[in-house]
């Protein structure tokens, strides 16, 4: 096992440095350019907008670039040999105007530094870390609730297979499933923030100077969104339930258990649901940066502080550090994910055996 996880890590750096060029590619063909995107005074002239590009190395072959931003503004040395200058970098103000200028502060992504957000000015890391607790928070509690609840009424579904239950489970699991994402977000605040009055419309706490007053406020504030992210994983992973259980009970091992005498319930929660989980093992793969990309219109909706709203506002005001690193970190977790994916399918199902596992 070890051997087989150490292998597909390896594996995983060239395709991580292929999704860099590819979204380097991408963000280098968007139209507007950085210039634009740290001026906001439709004033600037063209002149001067260029002459800012120019100065920021944003004029100069993408090569060059693309090593730039993967290596970062500061000197490697290694054994006092030079193997990459770094270089001063101009600072501009809000209306193009230069205001002096920085040795390179930015180390590269190959050091996990990802430069400043050139619409807050801060560092891009700082910022990815003060958001990701909140989407890790939606995102896990969304998921949770996924598996608590669409696995068991997965196997019920199945057990009763044609009855009113299974039949009212696979409706709603269809609604859910085709109901978009904005959409449903968008009618629980109505119903539930501006009609009823009874749950709050966004953000993930009042806005107080001392935070959050209570432990209660975080979960009231937490219902709407983790019900929008979780009603979709709930109708997947009842339906692929469903569907796997019903082929585990008809098995052999399944009718032999029951002659024995075994209760239903031991038969359909311990025997048959080990061999249903596998498929489900599948679904973390996809699901895991799939909470991400889910995040991003569900955070906008709610005003959530996390990543996925980060990453909206950071492609409508052209942060490109920003938006790289998200894209780059997204990459990153599809990675993990499915290599978690493949780990848990030998924990599932010992028959099956990871090549070059040791």
């Amino acid at each position: 096992m070890g051997r087989y996880i150490l292998r597909r890590l390896i594996q995983a750096i060239p395709t991580l440095l292929g999704i860099t060029i590819l979204a380097f590619l991408i963000m280098s063909a968007a139209p507007g350019g950085p210039a634009a995107a740290m001026t906001f005074d439709p004033k600037v002239p063209a002149k001067q907008r260029e002459a800012m590009q120019e100065k920021l190395g944003f004029n100069d072959p993408l090569p060059v670039q693309y090593l730039r931003w993967l290596l970062g503004e500061r000197p490697i040395r290694v054994a006092g040999i030079t193997l990459w200058a770094g270089r001063e970098i101009p600072i501009f103000d809000r209306l193009g105007n230069e205001i002096g200028s920085e040795q390179g502060t930015s180390g590269g992504i190959i050091r996990l530094d990802f430069g400043r957000s050139l619409f807050y000015k801060r560092p891009v890391v700082d910022m990815l870390k003060e958001r990701a607790g909140a989407t890790v928070q939606l995102g896990a509690l969304a998921l949770a609730i996924g598996f608590t609840i669409g696995i068991p009424v997965g196997i019920l579904s199945a057990v009763r297979r044609g009855g009113t239950f299974d039949n009212v489970s696979r409706v709603l699991a269809v609604v859910f499933n085709a109901v978009p994402v904005f959409w449903l977000g968008l009618m629980l605040i109505l119903v539930f923030g501006k009609w009823l009055e009874v749950l709050p419309m966004g953000n993930q706490c009042p806005l107080t100077i001392r935070g959050c007053t209570s432990l209660q406020d975080r979960v009231n504030h937490l219902i709407l969104p983790v019900f929008t992210l979780g009603t979709g994983w709930i109708a997947v992973l009842s339906r692929y339930m469903r569907t796997s259980t019903l082929d585990v009970m008809s098995q052999d091992y399944i009718r032999t258990a029951q002659a024995k005498g075994l209760p239903d319930r031991q038969v359909w929660f311990v025997h048959a649901t080990r061999n249903a989980l596998i498929p489900i093992a599948t679904i973390l793969g996809p699901a895991i940066p799939n909470l991400l990309s889910g995040a991003v219109i569900t955070e906008t909706i709610f005003s959530w502080p996390g990543l996925g709203r980060l990453s909206f506002e950071a492609v409508i005001q052209q942060d490109y550090p920003m938006v790289m690193a998200v894209v780059l970190l997204s990459g990153v977790i599809t990675i993990v994910g499915y290599l978690l994916s493949d780990i848990l399918y030998a924990l599932i199902d010992p028959r099956i055996r990871l090549v070059g596992a040791g």
